[in-house]
């Protein structure tokens, strides 16, 4: 199987999210989670003067742009390319050119893959986050994205929760 790599869309300015949920949608409805992995709208934390008071609010870092994990074949690029809003891929030409590791890294994305010693099934205890000390049986597995789903009793009942690698450890 072909490797994933991150590449970079142009899109009319201000439909970046909307991108995002449409190409969401077609992995799931052509059923492509093993093809596209994720797509990405890259935000920073920015602190903003208004009134003279300090307010801090998430901006796109990239306008215009979104990052998606692919693996590049003809049914992927055809998919991404005639998603509504979509202008193109960034590369010279018509030819998509992945990411390097070096330019992904001011982006926080890890592009290196995390060995684990858990799998599905196994009993997990949340290490970091909102859900931190949580328990939670593994439900799934996700190498593209690296994290887990796990189920947590929320509101009387069990839902699924996505949890990064890094935040959960084996239960003892």
């Amino acid at each position: 199987m072909a490797e994933a790599h991150w590449y970079v869309v142009h899109t009319y300015s201000g439909y970046e999210n909307k991108v995002k949920a449409n190409i969401d949608k077609t992995i799931e409805n052509r059923h492509l989670e093993d093809q596209i992995l994720e797509v990405r709208v890259p935000m920073q934390e920015v602190v903003e003067l208004k009134n003279g008071a300090k307010k801090s609010v998430s901006k796109k870092m990239f306008p215009g742009y979104v990052l998606i994990n692919m693996v590049m074949n003809d049914d992927t690029w055809y998919v991404v390319r005639n998603t509504r809003g979509v202008t193109g891929f960034v590369g010279p030409g018509s030819k998509p050119v992945p990411l390097t590791d070096m330019e992904m890294r001011p982006l926080g994305i890890k592009t290196e893959n995390i060995e684990v010693d858990f799998a599905e099934g196994d009993t997990v205890v949340v290490t970091g986050g909102v859900w931190k000390d949580t328990i939670g049986v593994i439900q799934a597995m996700n190498p593209g994205k690296q994290s887990v789903t796990i189920n947590v009793e929320l509101f009387g009942r069990e839902t699924p929760v996505e949890i990064s690698f890094a935040d959960v450890k084996l239960a003892n």
